[in-house]
């Protein structure tokens, strides 16, 4: 059996832009072939179907992905998360969340916290604006760079 070259082998960014495109785009099918490795995917009107990826002739079972699950596109300027970790919107359960849709936010003011490692980190705005979206909820576990929270600049 022959080794497959880093450019044969369909990798995990791969996936991550197939279903990307497929969930921002009015793309509704994609299929893409590299070495053994084969990955189809179809969007329904209610869910995408998972790639089925096939090598050396073993399939690995679809499975769906609700759309509404899906992070969409964000408006004004998104927070994005600066680690991996747990988002949390108050300092405690029984608090107020840091911010809600709608609310006005300036530089410095803590938007909420990230915790990584039993470590609480404090993520603060950027910019003076309007808290245009709210994209996790309490206690979701959150990857580096996802988009948190999208603020409307204002001047």
């Amino acid at each position: 059996m022959s080794e497959q070259t880093p450019e044969q082998n369909l990798l995990t960014e791969d996936v991550r832009e197939l279903l990307r495109l497929i969930t921002q785009t009015d793309i509704t099918e994609l299929s893409l072939e590299r070495g053994d490795a084969k990955i189809h995917v179809k969007r329904t009107p209610y869910a995408v179907a998972a790639p089925v990826v096939v090598t050396s002739g073993v399939a690995a079972a679809p499975v769906a992905v609700n759309l509404a699950e899906t992070p969409a596109a964000p408006i004004g300027q998104p927070i994005t998360s600066p680690m991996v970790g747990t988002f949390y919107a108050s300092p405690s359960p029984k608090d107020p969340a840091y911010v809600k849709v709608g609310d006005e936010v300036h530089p410095g003011d803590v938007i909420g916290i990230v915790e990584a490692m039993k470590m609480m980190n404090e993520i603060e705005s950027e910019i003076h604006g309007r808290v245009a979206a709210i994209h996790v909820e309490n206690s979701q576990p959150v990857e580096y760079g996802q988009v948190l929270i999208s603020i409307v600049p204002l001047d």
